[in-house]
Parts: C-alpha cells; sequence; structure tokens
C-alpha cells in the first residue's frame, strides 16, 4: 500500500510540472489574478480554494431594469466582474481548463485580452447553471505578442445568484491531447449507453487481466477501455467523446489503441461538429497491417490527417456485435498543428472566390457562350432604386439590364447556381431562387461537397422575352464548413453585431430619451419610411427608431457595452438607413465620464438604400459609443441601424458620401 501511495504522489507531482503561468487553485491567493476595476470585483472565499462574484457584491446598488424594448436590458457595468490573469507570454498552444460553477443565473465568458487592442476575443462562455462544479476546456493558441486571460462572471438577477471558479489549470497542448493520468480525464466523457461504456482502466498495483498502459508501461498508469460482455443486443455502441475544441483543427491527431483477439467488434474515430454532423477520419480496418495481432496487450500507435476549418469534438466509437467482441483501449491522444504526411494536400483557401466587385470582377469570368453577359454596374444613392450591397453606393453585377423596370429580379426562378466539375465538364445544380427578392438584397447561404477541382457558375435564366427579371450579385463569399455552422462562429467576433441573435450587450440609454430603440424584422409599420428588410441577410433583424409616437426633435440613444482605450485608432462600420420625407438626424457620440463627443452625423432623407458608415477615432480611456437618431418633421421619419462593426486600427476603406438625388439611373 505505501508504495502505492509514493507512485500516486510523485505522479501528481509530475503532473503539477506541467503547469504553466496562469494556472491557480485559489488556495489561500488569487495567483496574481486581479480584478478589472471598470467591474465589481471578485471576492476569495474566507476558506480559500474559490473565488466568486455575485447580484450582491460589495453592497453595490442594483437598478432595477426599465421597462420597454430595449429599456429591458440592465446596465451591464454594474452586473459584471472581470477577473484578468498575470501577463502571459506563451508562444506554443496550451489548454485552460476551468473548473467552475454558475449558481441560479447568470453567465461565464472566457476571453484573450492583447496589450493595445480595444476588444477581447471570445474563447468560451455558458449560461447553464448547475448543482455542482463543472470543468470546461479552451485551447490558447500560439502567439508573439503577450496577453491576459478576462474571466468576465456575470451573476443573474435572481436572489442568490452567482458564479464561482474553483481552480483553473493552464498545460502545454491542446485541449484534445490527454494521457487520461488526471482524473478530469481532460474533459473526455463517455456518452452513456445502458449496456456497454467506456470506463477508466488501470491504477492498480495489484494483478489483473487488463493490460498496462501506453504511458508508464505499468498497471499503474491509466487508459480507457470498453468491454463486450456487457452487450445486450446487436450492434451495441460505445463511445468515447472529446470536449468540443474551441478553435478551428486541421492537422495530425495520433492515437495508441490495443484490440482484443477476437475479430467481433469495428473501431472508428469520427469528428463531429457543433451540428451533430460525424465524418469518419480513420477505422480499425483501414490500417495497413493485420487487425488482429499475435500479442493482444501490444499498443499500435495511429496517425490520421484531420480538416476540420471549424470547432468539432473527436468520437471514438467502438460497435460490438456480440459478447464475444473483444475488448478495445485507447490512451495517449496527441495533436500536432502540422499535417501527419508531408504529402497531404493543405488546406484549400476558399478566399479566392470572394468578390465584391468594386473594383473588377475579380477571378470571375464571362461565359460568352449563352450569348449575353453579366454588366458591371453601380447606382448612386437614391429614393428610388437600390443600390450595391457593399456600401449602397458602388458596384454589382446585373444581368439582364436592358429588361429592368423596377427593382431587381421580379420573377422566381431567374437565378440559378451550378457546380461544373473540371473533369467531366458537368454541371450540377446546388440551388435555384425560389421566390421573388421584393427588390432588397436577399443572402443565401449554399452547403456543396466535391472531391474534385469545379468551378462556381451563376446563372440569370429568362423562360421567354417577356418573361424576363433582371438579377443582380453582390458579395460572393466561400468558406470551408457547413453554412450552418460558418453563421454561428460569426456571432463570435470581438465587436461585430448583427442583431441577428439579440442586441449583442447593447442598451437603450435613458438620457433624455422620448421613446426606444426596436428590435425588428421586415419593414417598419409606417409607410414611405424605413427599410423593407434588413441589411445583413434581407431577411434578418436591425435596430430602428419608429417615429410615429414620438414629436419633431425627439430622439433615442442606443449605448455599447463599455469599449477598453487604446493609444491605437479604431475603426467603427455600420450601415444606416434613412428614408423618408420627414426624416430627422443620426448622430454617433463617444461617451466618456457623463460627456459626449460628436464623432459623426447625418441629416435629413439619404437613400432608399442601407448605406455604409466609416468612422474612425481615438480614446485612451474606457468609453462607449453612443447611436442617437432624433425624429424630423413628420412621422416619415424611421432610422434604421445594422451591422455594426468594431475594429482595432485605422480604416481600410472611405465612406462614400454622395448626396441622394432623384435619379435612378444604372450607370
Amino acid at each position: 500500500m505505501f508504495s502505492l501511495l509514493l507512485f500516486t504522489f510523485v505522479a501528481s507531482v509530475c503532473s503539477q510540472s506541467k503547469l504553466l503561468p496562469g494556472s491557480c487553485d485559489f488556495e489561500s491567493s488569487t495567483c496574481g489574478y486581479t480584478p478589472d476595476t471598470h467591474f465589481r470585483s471578485w471576492t476569495l472565499n474566507k476558506d480559500g480554494r474559490f473565488v466568486t462574484v455575485d447580484s450582491t457584491s460589495e453592497g453595490e446598488h442594483q437598478e432595477a431594469p426599465e421597462e420597454g424594448g430595449v429599456a429591458a436590458q440592465r446596465g451591464e457595468a454594474s452586473a459584471r466582474g472581470v477577473l484578468l490573469s498575470p501577463v502571459l507570454d506563451q508562444e506554443d498552444w496550451s489548454c485552460l481548463r476551468l473548473v467552475y460553477q454558475i449558481t441560479g443565473a447568470g453567465g461565464l465568458e472566457v476571453l484573450l485580452r492583447s496589450e493595445g487592442k480595444g476588444f477581447d476575443r471570445p474563447l468560451w462562455s455558458s449560461q447553464a447553471p448547475s448543482d455542482s462544479w463543472v470543468i470546461s476546456s479552451m485551447d490558447l493558441p500560439n502567439t508573439t505578442e503577450p496577453y491576459r486571460v478576462a474571466i468576465d462572471g456575470s451573476p443573474g438577477e435572481l436572489q442568490g445568484s452567482s458564479v464561482a471558479i474553483f481552480e483553473i489549470h493552464i498545460s502545454p497542448g491542446y485541449c484534445l491531447e490527454c494521457n487520461f493520468e488526471e482524473t478530469h480525464l481532460c474533459g473526455y466523457r463517455n456518452q452513456w449507453n445502458t449496456n456497454v461504456n467506456w470506463y477508466i482502466g488501470g491504477g492498480v498495483a495489484v494483478q489483473s487481466d487488463l493490460p498496462s498502459d501506453n504511458t508508464y508501461s505499468n498497471k499503474i498508469g491509466h487508459f480507457m477501455y470498453v468491454d463486450s460482455i456487457y452487450a445486450k443486443t446487436f450492434k451495441e455502441v460505445a463511445k468515447l467523446v472529446s470536449p468540443m475544441t474551441t478553435v478551428p483543427m486541421s492537422g495530425c491527431l495520433g492515437f495508441q489503441y490495443q484490440r482484443g483477439e477476437k475479430p467481433g467488434n469495428r473501431f472508428s474515430v469520427y469528428t463531429r461538429d457543433q451540428l451533430g454532423q460525424y465524418q469518419e477520419v480513420w477505422n480499425a480496418a483501414s490500417e495497413n497491417q493485420t487487425n488482429w495481432v499475435a500479442d493482444p496487450s501490444e499498443w499500435i500507435p495511429v496517425q490520421v490527417d484531420v480538416k476540420a476549418p471549424y470547432p468539432v469534438q473527436v468520437v471514438f466509437e467502438v460497435a460490438f456485435n456480440s459478447q464475444r467482441g473483444g475488448r478495445v483501449k485507447v490512451d495517449d491522444i496527441t495533436f500536432s498543428s502540422e499535417f501527419c504526411s508531408a504529402d497531404t494536400e493543405p488546406t484549400f483557401d476558399p478566399s479566392i472566390a470572394n468578390c465584391d466587385f468594386e473594383s473588377g470582377l475579380c477571378h470571375y469570368t464571362q461565359d460568352t457562350n449563352l450569348g449575353s453577359a453579366w454588366k458591371r454596374v453601380a447606382v448612386k444613392p437614391n429614393l428610388f432604386r437600390n443600390g450595391d450591397h457593399t456600401t449602397g453606393a458602388g458596384s454589382f453585377l446585373l444581368s439582364q439590364a436592358h429588361y429592368s423596370l423596377r427593382g431587381f429580379s421580379q420573377t422566381e426562378q431567374a437565378l440559378v447556381v451550378y457546380l461544373q466539375h473540371q473533369s467531366s465538364k458537368k454541371q450540377e445544380k446546388v440551388w435555384t431562387q425560389g421566390e421573388r427578392s421584393k427588390g432588397i438584397w436577399i443572402a443565401n447561404d449554399i452547403t456543396f461537397q466535391t472531391t474534385q477541382p469545379s468551378k462556381l457558375l451563376f446563372v440569370s435564366i429568362c423562360r421567354s422575352f417577356w418573361d424576363c427579371g433582371s438579377v443582380a450579385l453582390d458579395d460572393i463569399s466561400l468558406s470551408l464548413g457547413d453554412c450552418e455552422l460558418k453563421a454561428g462562429l460569426s456571432l463570435s467576433v470581438p465587436g461585430h453585431c448583427d442583431f441577428e441573435a439579440g442586441l449583442c450587450g447593447y442598451t437603450q440609454d435613458k438620457r433624455g430619451d422620448a421613446g426606444d430603440w426596436m428590435w425588428r424584422r421586415g419593414s417598419t409599420p409606417t409607410s414611405y419610411t424605413g427599410p423593407r428588410g434588413d441589411h445583413t441577410t434581407g431577411l434578418g433583424y436591425y435596430m430602428y427608431m419608429e417615429a410615429s409616437p414620438m414629436m419633431p426633435g425627439q430622439g433615442v440613444r442606443l449605448r455599447s457595452r463599455a469599449l477598453r482605450g487604446s493609444h491605437l485608432p479604431k475603426c467603427l462600420r455600420f450601415f444606416y438607413h434613412m428614408y423618408g420625407s420627414g426624416v430627422g438626424e443620426l448622430r454617433v457620440h463617444l461617451a466618456r465620464d457623463g460627456e459626449d463627443t460628436l464623432l459623426w452625423k447625418r441629416a435629413g432623407e439619404q437613400s432608399v438604400a442601407w448605406l455604409r458608415a466609416v468612422v474612425e477615432y481615438h480614446s485612451d480611456y474606457q468609453h462607449q459609443i453612443v447611436f442617437e437618431a432624433t425624429r424630423g418633421s413628420s412621422v416619415r421619419s424611421d432610422i434604421a441601424i445594422d451591422d455594426i462593426v468594431f475594429e482595432n486600427g485605422p480604416c481600410k476603406e472611405i465612406e462614400i458620401h454622395v448626396a441622394n438625388g432623384s435619379s435612378n439611373e444604372i450607370e
């Protein structure tokens, strides 16, 4: 027994020595973690072991949320506690494991904060309450720039709500990597099955029928195994699932495995994305060796390339066909950002197909065999016809322009997208326009797969001379992965808000307000004012001021969450819509210490189209951005905003400000 305890102690010491700076068990101190003074403080428990922020920390007075529209969103600064790690300088990938608990209601978010940058990069978040401690894993990227980890806890308004952190462990390597020597098993979990499941093997000094592990080559080390003796029905399946990665994973996945003497199972490895879609990356039958080795205790090494340009889980799956299906063990899972084989084709860069047509056709060419051609055109801001989608005053492609009388596509199935395979020249239809666009820009996502070089064809179709609608194209983009996955990822980009999933932390500023900014989709209630759809997709959400219940000169104010100061310039881009004979003013202010500084403004009717605004500004101190809309002379004074983007550094483009006119001619 003494030897067992001694070995356990040594293993624990070795494990602890692998922890990197930024790790903390909060035993008696916060290990250099400090509060962001702009928010409430985290409190170290009087007996140590964890830190917490709750709804009554420091006796702060909590204002009741105000009623009505966006006003129901309470000010976040008073409700949040932000804990900052010491400065970390880790050039290689590392894994942060967080043991936490959310009691009652609230949320917890982990972000990366780089010096000189005004926006934190989200890594992970949760709003799920629990009755016990929960572990979560997130990858810290390799970087040459020092950074801090920011832990943002937001207890809810329910009495007794709190957010607590028990331990923070930062270890070298990716979170996928695991030798199963730690009790947390690196976040890997068994997906419960009534009969067959993965278990922890090893960890005993006495003789047993289980083999030695691969890490230490003895019976005290640990591994994961599944046994067929509990199988009751045909094709019982056991799954060992990794934590969901927080970054795209492309590289070399390695692991060690053993299989029993009897060929009664199928052992496979899959990736599973956030939509639950599986993709097989390896199975034991594909090994270029005898599946059933003479020595069943021999550990077999595997290396397989994984190409996942989006977060995934790795699933080790064993399917048994009877109780005599044998046993499968797994140990020492590794990952490298370099592919296993030098012959592996590098990940394709799909951005070569992106084009906004502002400077030409990019890499697109005309197919002269079809008789007519797409034309690159532009429409100046006006009160009758939409401009392009990129800026509202730029260029786009238009087909059948000589037939166009008003708007763009006015017939169904006027646009078809084909995938043309280079080898066979065969064309595969991947999308068809299903309905009229109502004269607004509509975003469409097309998910397709191909295993050979191919081209995308955008084809405008006329049914007859009299049934030939015009079709406009703009802002084509191509990316790897399912479109639904990419839509989910876009929500985590710091400083970006398209209002599709909510208000992104924007709150109603009641100072001098006579109404509310409203969250809406579709057209506004008052005719001849406001947009007919949002800018992002044409079918989504935006924010707008409803002018009808307000008096001339009254306004509404929408306030951003707190933004950190920086010696570097910042670039604010957003889209605005000011259409209506009585439109008033839209202003953008920098708010700090109760004072506003005007950054940008527009007054009067601008265009029937969404227009892009570009604002570059400096602020060395923490601040907020306020969007203020003022009602004009009549109820036809609705003003809308959408697709707000903050970026570090100077603006890369300039705002095209063209006075609106009565002409809607295409140039």
